[in-house]
Parts: C-alpha cells; structure tokens; sequence
C-alpha cells in the first residue's frame, strides 16, 4: 500500500480529513491548496457560517483519533431557542434524550487541527498557493499554478480526489464528458454574519448551550456559540424583494429595522450598524451532480454535493464521505476501480436526500418552528420517542444522532408517519363507533 500516491486537491476541512485519513491508512499524499497555509491566518468575521458537528462528523474524526480534540474546541448545543419578537423566548430540545446534541465548533480552528495533523504524518506533503488548472480524471494526473511565482506542473498518482469546494475546479475538468449531469441551483436568500462578542466578564450574552433563531417568516437571523463567549450571527435575507439586504442603505435604516423585527439583537451587537454596512452578502448554493467517480478520479464534500447550511449537515456529510471511501478501498485494497464504483454508489444518492432535507428545514426554521401547531408535534415526537423506543425514532435524530444513511432515515420517518396516521384514524374511528354504540344502548 506505501508505494501507493494519493492526489489530494483542496485543503479545507474535507480535504485535510482525507489526507490525514489515507495516509493512516498507507497511502503517500500529497495535498495541493489554492490558497495560504489556514496555520497563517488571521481570523476574519463575515463569511465562515460557523458549523454545527454531530455523530457523522466525530465518526470520521475518530477513525483518525481526533473526535475528543474536537469535542473539547466544541460548544454543545442541546436544542433551539427561539426569539419571539416581544423578546420573549422559547426552548425547543433537539431530542428527548438528553445526551443527544450537536456541537458549535470553529470552522478555522477545525480546519488547523486538521492541517497540523495530517502535517505530523511522514506520508504527507502539503503544498500551498498551488491552484489547480486542470485534470485528466484517466491518467490520474493534475495541474497546477503556483501562485506566487506562476509557474505551471503536473503532478501524477494513483488517485485525484476532488475536495476543493463548491466551486471545484476537479468537477469542473469532469464535466467536459457529456454524459455528466450538472445542477447548480441558489436559494432566493443570501447570508450576512454579524459578530456578537463575549460580555464584558468573558461570559457569554445568551444561552451558550443553544442554537438561537430569530424566526421572522420570509427572513430570520440565527446565533451559534463560540468557546471565548462570544456567537456568530447569521442573517438569513432575500437577495431581493420586501426585507432585503439592499433595502438597508444607512445606519438609521440598519437600526430602526433591528428595533422593529430583532429588538434585542441590538443590545448583543454594540457595533451593529458599522458590521452590517461593511458586510456584503453571500449567496447559498445547492450542487449536485453524476458522475462522482470518473477514472481514477474521485469528488467527495461540497465539490460532488454543496448544500445549504439549514441542517447543519454539509461538513458531517462531506466527513462521512471520507470514511466510506477509506472503508471501500481499505475493504478492497487490490481494486481501486471497484472501491471507487461502491463508494459512488453508497454515497450519491445519500448527498442528494440530505440536500433535499436541508432546503426543507431551511422553510422549518424560518416559517414553522414558532407555531404551536409545530410545537405541538415536536412534543409528540419526543414522546413517541420515550414511550416507543424501540421503535420509534425522529428524522432529525436519525439525521444528527447516527450513522443511518441519509436515504434510509427517510425511509424509516416516512414509513414511522404511516403508520402513526394510520393508528390516529383507526383511534379516532375506534372512539366514535364507542360513543356511537353507547348512544344507541342509552
């Protein structure tokens, strides 16, 4: 397995899981990076939505001894907590089990851990400022641009792996066969960060064990918890249209729509309207394509399967991808091809059902999660939950509280809905046949 050479192109969090991954498991890589070495760079706010990692996510983290790290840079956060215009607010578990929640972690501080790490291993050789210009997917071979001197070169292996992004150059090189299907679809609102510090103690300002959504309808703003005490603040806006983020032009306009729609947002965030007129919003993309594998060259993460943030899944789905393709060709070490061909088939039918949940909880948390009607079926839930253990499980655990494949725990919620609609009518026809009969009798 040592003589074996991996091509790894993109050095964001995938990326550096898969180097540091391979080269646990024998294989020689070498990581090439467009950009500066992340070990270098200073923090910025504005455009990193922070990350929400759950089981997936610290199942491939351990498998490479990294999951208690993490868990330790790692916010846990037991559920949402909704704020009501009034100022009011309400609290929503994730789950009815209180050991079940997902975790606020830094984006850049994953991503160094990462980096050190793979650094640390004799099999890796990192290489950065290094933009990827093409690849010829057959031949297992990539080139490149330095971009500090401008010099172009060609690097070959056994295998490319494709983890450079939404906007992936690999992809890019794949699509010029025309059997490969392409969709590229952008969701009407965009994203804003907007930095809320720690309190002047250090501690934190809101509940640090949260998730905090401002719900408004057509438009919302969320927070995630750092470890200094301070949170990211996300606005989610239309690009266009009523409550845009164009419509707000000045500081007067940036602070009298705060105090109408996120009242107390404003005393979280004493630079509000200096933030939120440096700031330009981004956009939020939904990717999926076909093939993932073509020759000896492979895509995992948002380079085979970008999604929107709203089930906080884009990071664990890309980590999974990971650990299922070191599975595959660990279970099949004298056939790369096969090992590819049962990744492919594993995994692109799964990317494309946790898109689909993430566009759906975007419309969940941003019209549904403060009608009582939604409330009121979150309470079923978690008591089917308890008194159904054995049986029962919510789509959202299944989705952040196990390895289930995301295809299958739909499966099982759709099939769960069945059947609990099915007993609700039989009940229901049950009760009035009873009144029906004792009437009669009477």
């Amino acid at each position: 397995m040592s003589s074996r050479g991996v091509i790894v192109i993109g050095g964001g969090l995938t990326g550096a899981l898969a180097a540091l991954a391979l080269a646990r498991d024998g294989y020689r890589v070498d990581l090439y990076e467009r950009r500066g070495d992340i070990r270098e760079a200073k923090l910025v706010h504005g455009r990193s939505i922070n990350l929400a990692i759950s089981v997936r996510g610290l199942t491939g983290l351990h498998r490479v001894g990294l999951r208690e790290r993490a868990l330790e840079m790692a916010v846990p956060m037991r559920g949402r907590r909704m704020h009501s215009r009034d100022q009011s607010q309400s609290f929503q578990p994730y789950s009815a089990n209180p050991e079940e929640n997902i975790h606020s972690i830094s984006r850049g501080g994953l991503n160094q851990l990462l980096i050190e790490q793979a650094d640390r291993e004799e099999q890796v050789n990192l290489h950065f400022h290094r933009r990827c210009t093409g690849v010829d997917p057959d031949a297992a071979t990539a080139t490149f641009i330095d971009d500090r001197t401008d010099e172009t070169f060609q690097a070959t292996a056994d295998l490319v792996i494709g983890a450079d992004g939404a906007n992936s150059a690999v992809r890019q090189a794949l699509m010029c066969d025309d059997q490969f299907d392409f969709d590229e679809s952008y969701l009407s609102h965009g994203y804003m960060e907007l930095f809320i510090p720690a309190a002047d103690n250090g501690g934190f300002r809101l509940d640090k064990n949260a998730l905090h959504i401002w719900p408004r309808r057509s438009f919302m703003m969320i927070a995630l918890p750092n470890d200094d005490g301070s949170f990211t603040g996300t606005c989610f806006w239309p690009l266009e249209g009523e409550y845009c983020f164009a419509d707000l032009q000045d500081a007067d306009q940036v602070r009298s729509f705060f105090q109408q729609w996120f009242p107390d947002v404003l005393e979280l965030v004493p630079d509000l309207e200096q933030q939120y007129l440096a700031a330009n919003p981004s956009t939020l993309v939904t990717i999926r394509c076909k093939p993932w594998v073509v020759g000896k060259t492979v895509l995992i993460g948002d380079a085979a399967h970008a999604i929107v943030p709203f089930y906080g899944q884009g990071m664990n789905a890309g980590f999974e991808d990971v650990r299922i393709l070191c599975e595959e060709l660990k279970k099949q070490p004298d056939d790369q091809a096969a090992a590819l061909c049962s990744y492919e088939r594993l995994r692109i039918e799964n990317g494309n059902a946790i898109a689909d949940l993430a566009l759906s909880n975007f419309h969940e948390m941003r019209d549904h999660v403060a009608s009582p009607i939604f409330l009121l079926g979150k309470k079923l839930s978690n008591l089917l939950q308890v008194v159904l253990p054995g049986w029962y499980r919510p789509l959202y655990s299944m989705v952040s509280f196990s390895n289930t494949p995301y295809t299958e725990a739909v499966e099982i919620a759709r099939r769960q809905q069945k059947i609990i609609r099915l007993s609700m009518t039989l009940l229901i026809v049950s009760i009035v046949a009873a009144v029906i009969a004792i009437w009669r009798m009477s």
